[in-house]
């Protein structure tokens, strides 16, 4: 998780957020999964990264699903920006995919039918709706968004999660102890003298 990330509401977060993330996109060279929590997010992210660089930049929704994965793998250099619909069910293995970026811990939206219908249910249960219900859905939807990441024993990369209360809420504990064992960094340098090395064959 990198130091100093803009507030997710405050304006230009997503330029600031793109600034950020540039150096480590073009060090794997392109590469790269754009997770998003919202649509909105998503598209601004995407018009930041197409004025910024020279990788392909591939947007959700601006052609199939299955189409965007096989230009994403035949370019061999692109960033992928995408929300939830690429968070599970996506198969990309090896030197493809060797970064994901994931700009919010994935809550449900509090709108959600079903989700306020399952947070009522708890607590008419005396249950606590927040540790019971949100906090675990949350948790298992960023172990499938981790898992685009490392599909096979000698896939390599790096995992960067764009949210403060990783450290700053006590359930941030929760989600790190739900990723698999990998040294950590909050310093994109490190991230970056990372990517830049190819990985020994």
């Amino acid at each position: 998780m990198p130091r100093n990330l803009p507030l997710p509401n405050q304006p230009g977060a997503a330029r600031h957020l793109a600034a950020m993330l540039k150096p480590l996109i073009e060090a794997n060279d392109g590469r790269c999964f754009m997770l998003c929590t919202s649509h909105a997010m998503m598209r601004d992210l995407a018009e930041q990264f197409r004025a910024t660089m020279t990788l392909p930049v591939l947007l959700q929704g601006e052609t199939s699903k299955g189409q965007l994965l096989q230009q994403f793998v035949s370019a061999g250099n692109a960033l992928l920006v995408a929300t939830s619909s690429f968070w599970e069910g996506v198969d990309v293995r090896g030197d493809a995919l060797s970064l994901v970026i994931i700009d919010k811990l994935p809550f449900t939206s509090p709108d959600d039918p079903l989700l306020k219908a399952r947070m009522e249910d708890c607590r008419l249960r005396g249950g606590d709706p927040f540790d019971e219900v949100q906090l675990p859905d949350a948790v298992i939807t960023l172990k499938q968004g981790v898992g685009r990441l490392i599909r096979d024993i000698d896939d390599r990369g790096v995992l960067v999660i764009c949210d403060n209360r990783l450290v700053m809420r006590p359930y941030g504990a929760v989600f790190l102890a739900s990723l698999p064992p990998a040294p950590r960094t909050r310093d994109i340098r490190r991230a970056v003298r990372f990517l830049a090395v190819p990985p020994a064959r």
